[in-house]
């Protein structure tokens, strides 16, 4: 289960701080769904702190979950926008994170 955790935090923070840098295909992908800029440093600023706390034991439940419900946005997203390839991706992370979120439960017991 460690590898998963790591990973996600890996995950989440290369997209936290690529959204926070303004690179420039954040930049376009939030503009093209009609996204505002704030809301991409908000998003980029909640997978930074889901990162972080995917790895500490004591939160990585609670953060994965709620990584989880961030995933939820994510495919509404792609799929609304007909982004396949990416839907395919976010589900797989969602799924990943819902999946490390639930078996932190059986730790938490």
């Amino acid at each position: 289960m460690k590898w998963v955790t790591y990973l996600l935090g890996v995950i989440f923070a290369a997209s936290g701080v690529a959204k926070l840098a303004a690179l420039p295909f954040e930049v376009e992908a939030f503009s093209r769904w009609g996204y505002s800029p704030e809301f991409m440093y908000f998003t980029g600023v909640l997978e930074v702190l889901g990162a972080i706390a995917v790895v500490i034991p004591r939160l990585s439940m609670l953060a994965a979950s709620g990584l989880a419900v961030l995933m939820l946005g994510a495919m509404a997203t792609h799929a609304t926008h007909a982004e396949w390839p990416m839907l395919i991706l976010a589900t797989g992370i969602f799924a990943l994170c819902a999946w490390r979120g639930w078996q932190g439960r059986a730790a938490q017991v």
